[in-house]
């Protein structure tokens, strides 16, 4: 097993396994299968999922959800799961502004307005899942999972993993088990929390991995407070950074920042003092890392040494990643609550 993926759900990878055997050798004329109908809805954003091939080979967001289920349809005859769609648009997932995260929240708020759907599956582009299953996630006051899942591969490309991820989110959407737990990522048979998920590879059909621990907590969830009118920019650290991008990100409007730092949470003197001013100005900072594994750790002294930083009152992101980190400080300046309540 990838050594990044740490905080997988064992139980519902269990699940899977087994339900996905069943699905594929039932059958809708099994008389064991008596119980009412589950429905799953599907919310499709577009992504690779969703993606083919023009004229130029270039890959762009064409296919509706309904053309996604059809491949998948037929596993689930014996299983009693019936599926309606909800198409909010087609966008490459690079591509998401707060506004989008938005309006899938608000989707996925009304769809559980149903008490008859069981979970809910979104489809999503990889660039930018971590970001909206984190946001559903935050704002998720509700037991039934939101699963998001996508694909590496495009709808017509030949090995397309698409309808396979498909099949399982929706196969852990329809699982009791997979209540009460938030927000989760089903992709490459991997069943990940929301909160620690990161996109680890390009092309791996093994796309997230996590640093969280095996069950990360969850804070009470938020009421959705629009995010769209809530600028935090990320500021990347290096050997030799200047201050300059922090002043140009104040100069535009950001209401918070995040900071890609270096090791465990470090900075070079010039941005540590640019930061320092900001922190002094009452603009809240979040310091997360570039390194793959582990937490930010407020350790080391100097002007842009992650100790100094938090003494000014700038909040380590512990194993959230900058992408995440940003959505979090973003819904917590939307409804006035500390970032630390939710980190």
């Amino acid at each position: 097993m990838n050594p990044l993926l740490l905080s997988y759900q064992p139980q519902l990878v269990d699940t899977l396994e087994r339900m996905s055997e069943q699905s594929s050798t039932s059958s809708h004329h099994d008389a064991k299968h008596t119980s009412t109908t589950q429905k799953v809805a599907l919310i499709t954003t577009g992504g690779t999922i969703a993606c083919t091939a023009d004229a130029n080979g270039h890959l762009i967001p064409t296919v509706s959800g309904t053309e996604l289920l059809a491949p998948i349809a037929s596993r689930f005859d014996g299983s009693h799961i019936s599926f309606e769609v909800h198409e909010i648009n087609r966008l490459d997932s690079s591509s998401m502004t707060f506004a989008d995260l938005d309006s899938i929240i608000t989707t996925v708020n009304r769809v559980l307005e149903d008490p008859d759907v069981v979970g809910i599956v979104v489809t999503h582009g990889t660039d930018s899942m971590e970001e909206s299953a984190i946001a559903v996630d935050t704002f998720l006051n509700d037991p039934r999972p939101v699963i998001f899942t996508g694909a590496q591969k495009p709808f017509d490309h030949p090995e397309s993993d698409g309808p396979s991820n498909l099949f399982e989110a929706c196969l852990i959407a329809s699982d009791p088990s997979a209540r009460g737990i938030g927000a989760l990522i089903v992709f490459g048979h991997a069943v990940l929390p929301a909160r620690g998920c990161t996109k680890w590879d390009t092309a791996d059909e093994l796309a997230f991995a996590t640093n969280a621990p095996e069950e990360p907590e969850r804070p009470t969830p938020l009421t959705h407070t629009p995010l769209a009118n809530i600028s935090v920019e990320i500021i990347p650290a290096y050997p030799g950074a200047t201050g300059s991008m922090v002043e140009v990100a104040l100069a535009g409007g950001a209401q918070g920042l995040v900071v890609e730092a270096m090791g465990s949470g470090n900075v070079g003197t010039r941005m540590g003092d640019a930061l320092g001013k900001a922190l002094d100005a009452g603009i809240p900072v979040i310091i997360s890392t570039r390194v793959p594994r582990g937490e930010v750790v407020g350790a080391y002294g100097g002007a842009g040494g992650g100790a100094t930083l938090a003494a000014k009152g700038a909040l380590g992101s512990r194993y959230f990643r900058a992408g995440q980190a940003r959505i979090l400080l973003a819904a917590a300046l939307a409804t006035g609550v500390h970032p630390a309540t939710l980190i």
